[in-house]
């Protein structure tokens, strides 16, 4: 049996303990319904919440790499992290073990997960 590593469990805890806050869902959730990149404000009007509380969330957001950010200027344009995304229900598959021995893995561990990083985005015109 091959066992969860420790660097794995702790990405993993990291990952789930930021889609735990309601309003995180939803503002990624927004941001995945959009596809576009959407600006600070433009996310905290689709949730309903303040500007400066989308900015924190986002931030978490960003730190999990569930989404992206294009800095140009003065303005953010948030983009959800699709490669994060797709990836995101294996984490589960492999903290339950459904997916040990379904999938060839390398070590006699779990290893840390896959980095979700995507190509840098540009912003819209």
């Amino acid at each position: 049996m091959k066992l969860l590593s420790r660097s794995a469990a702790e990405a993993y805890a990291s990952w789930f303990r930021c889609v735990a806050d309601p309003t995180r869902l939803q503002v990624l959730h927004a941001l995945a319904c959009e596809l576009r990149p959407m600006r600070v404000g433009e996310v905290a009007e689709a949730v309903g919440i303040a500007q400066s509380t989308a900015s924190v969330h986002l931030q978490r957001l960003l730190d999990d790499e569930f989404v992206l950010v294009d800095r140009s200027g003065t303005a953010s344009w948030y983009l959800v992290n699709a490669a994060c995304l797709e990836q995101f229900p294996q984490a589960a598959d492999q903290v339950m073990g459904t997916l040990v021995g379904s999938i060839p893995l390398p070590d006699a561990e779990v290893e840390a997960p896959w980095h979700c990083r995507a190509e840098a985005m540009t912003t819209p015109l």
